[in-house]
């Protein structure tokens, strides 16, 4: 039984559902800021899973407590970004250090190619398996649509 149907890359919270309404993502937002999460918008066109790094879309949104002014940054990013995966993480800094406690992906490119699995034999009868994203055959700014 697959339940990853289209291959979807399912990275962050809520990524086995379908993709959130911007009234979802609202209500996601409103509970981060209720919980006095920092809240930024992230991109990028390499889905591969250790890439944690993604390019930040402005600035951390530290003191702002109006979630329609982070949809209004989220939209922003769509636009400028269509084809990228967005993804929108709140942080909590109560222990004294940004910890994540919120992220999910709020934009996708419209196709998703997927990754390729590089089995590689080893001495002694192991095995060496690596994923490489489809989407990085192509240069930077190339990957999608």
């Amino acid at each position: 039984m697959m339940t990853n149907i289209g291959n979807r890359i399912t990275q962050g919270q809520f990524s086995f559902l379908p993709d959130l309404t911007d009234e979802q993502i609202t209500a996601q937002i409103k509970y981060a800021l209720k919980n006095d999460w920092a809240v930024n918008v992230e991109y990028t066109d390499d889905p591969h899973p250790r890439n944690t790094y993604w390019e930040m879309f402005g600035m951390p949104m530290f003191d702002l407590k109006d979630p329609a002014g982070i949809l209004m940054e989220i939209n922003e990013c769509r636009k400028t970004f269509p084809n990228h995966y967005i993804r929108v993480t709140a942080f909590d800094s109560t222990q004294g250090w940004e910890t994540p406690r919120m992220s999910f992906i709020v934009n996708r490119p419209k196709e998703e190619p997927g990754f390729r699995l590089i089995r590689e034999e080893r001495e002694g009868r192991n095995m060496r398996y690596t994923i490489q994203p489809y989407a990085t055959d192509k240069p930077e700014g190339e990957r999608y649509g």
